[in-house]
C-alpha cells in the first residue's frame, strides 16, 4: 500500500471533481461546515493548513476572507494549478505552497495552526491513523480539523443499486490503477476511532452527496440541479442519510489546555 500522487491525473481531477454538479454539492456542504467552524473562533485572521490541498479552491476562498493559508501537496502538478488558481483569485500573497506530504508538513511549519483542512485525502493514504496523529500535532490547543473522507458505505450502496455484485464480492478492489476512484474507501466507525485514539474530540458530522448519485431521470417538479442541492442540504445532517453519503465530513477539535486551579 502506497500513498497516491496525482501528478498523472491532475487535469482529469480538476475537470471531473470541480466542474460538475457533484463538485458543486461538495463545495456547498463543505462551506456550510466551514462557516460553522469559523464561527467558533474570534473574528480575526486565522492560520490554516490545507493538507493535501490539491488545486486549493477551498483554501483560496478562505484566503479571500483574510486568513493565512499554507497549502501542501505531494503532487507538483497540483501545486502548479493551486498557485495559478490563487493568482487568478488575487490571494497568492496570502498563501504559502509547499511540496510535501501531510505526514511531513509539521516539520516545515514555524508555528501551530488554528485549522487543518484534510479533504478527500484519507482514502488515498496507506497509514491513515499515523497521518491524523501528525496533523493533530500541527494544531494549536483548541484548533479544529475539517476532515472529509470517501465513505465505504456510500460506495457499497451504489454498487448494490447497480447490481455490481462481482465487484462487491471482490471486496471492491480496483482493476485500473489510474482512476479517480479512491484506493481505500473508509469506514466511518474506523475513522471516528482513529480520531479519538489520536486525541480529537468529535463535534459534528455531515454527509456529502447522500442521494444525488442515484438519480437517473428527474421529473420537472424536482426543479433540476437547484432542487437536488436543496434536498442534499436538507438531508445531509440527518440519519440514516448522513451515514450513506458518498463523502463524510467530520469536525474534530484538539482539546484546549485547561487553566490550572
Amino acid at each position: 500500500m502506497m500513498d497516491r500522487n496525482f501528478d498523472d491525473l491532475a487535469e482529469r481531477f480538476a475537470q471531473n471533481i470541480y466542474g460538475t454538479l457533484k463538485g458543486r454539492i461538495r463545495q456547498i456542504i463543505l462551506w456550510e461546515e466551514l462557516d460553522q467552524i469559523l464561527a467558533t473562533f474570534p473574528n480575526a485572521a486565522l492560520s490554516i493548513l490545507d493538507a493535501g490541498g490539491g488545486i486549493g479552491q477551498i483554501s483560496a476562498g478562505l484566503a479571500q476572507r483574510g486568513h493565512h493559508i499554507t497549502l501542501c501537496d505531494v503532487s507538483e502538478q497540483m501545486l502548479i494549478r493551486a498557485k495559478q488558481h490563487a493568482k487568478e483569485q488575487g490571494v497568492d500573497s496570502q498563501m504559502t505552497f509547499i511540496q510535501t506530504s501531510a505526514q511531513q508538513i509539521g516539520e516545515q511549519l514555524e508555528n501551530p495552526v488554528d485549522i487543518v483542512l484534510f479533504h478527500a485525502v484519507l482514502e488515498w493514504i496507506a497509514e491513515p491513523e499515523k497521518t491524523l496523529a501528525a496533523l493533530f500535532d500541527t494544531l494549536s490547543p483548541g484548533g479544529v480539523l475539517s476532515l472529509m473522507f470517501y465513505n465505504v458505505h456510500g460506495l457499497t450502496l451504489q454498487n448494490l443499486t447497480l447490481g455490481n455484485f462481482g465487484y462487491l464480492n471482490a471486496h471492491m478492489k480496483k482493476r485500473k490503477k489510474k482512476t479517480l476512484s479512491p484506493d481505500h474507501p473508509r469506514d466511518p466507525a474506523d475513522v471516528e476511532q482513529w480520531l479519538q485514539n489520536v486525541g480529537f474530540d468529535i463535534e459534528s458530522k455531515a454527509g456529502i452527496r447522500v442521494f444525488s448519485d442515484f438519480i437517473r431521470d428527474l421529473p420537472p417538479s424536482a426543479n433540476g440541479e437547484e432542487g437536488i442541492i436543496e434536498m442534499e442540504r436538507r438531508y445531509s445532517r440527518q440519519e440514516p442519510f448522513m451515514s450513506l453519503g458518498r463523502y463524510i465530513h467530520v469536525t474534530a477539535r484538539k482539546p484546549a489546555i485547561k487553566d490550572e486551579l
